[in-house]
């Protein structure tokens, strides 16, 4: 399936056990080889973002590699 990045902005992020982590807000491209590094999702305010890694302004760092389903919401798997 192919997606444009500006499909996903906005969408909401879970974690495959259903938690809400937030809504997708933008990307961390990988500029030495062109490809998706990180997805920056701006926390739902019941997120306890200090158990995740975040940005200078406080968006959730997830690597890109655990979007597992794009649908309604998109859903992370992040081993937890």
């Amino acid at each position: 399936m192919r997606k444009f990045l500006t499909e996903l902005r906005g969408k909401t992020v879970m974690t495959n056990d259903g938690q809400i982590l937030g809504a997708i807000e933008n990307f961390v491209i990988d500029t030495s080889n062109g490809g998706i590094a990180h997805v920056l999702v701006t926390a739902s305010e019941d997120v306890e973002s200090r158990l995740f890694q975040t940005d200078a302004s406080g968006r959730l760092v997830l690597p890109f590699k655990s979007m597992r389903a794009v649908k309604d919401v998109v859903v992370m798997d992040l081993g937890k």
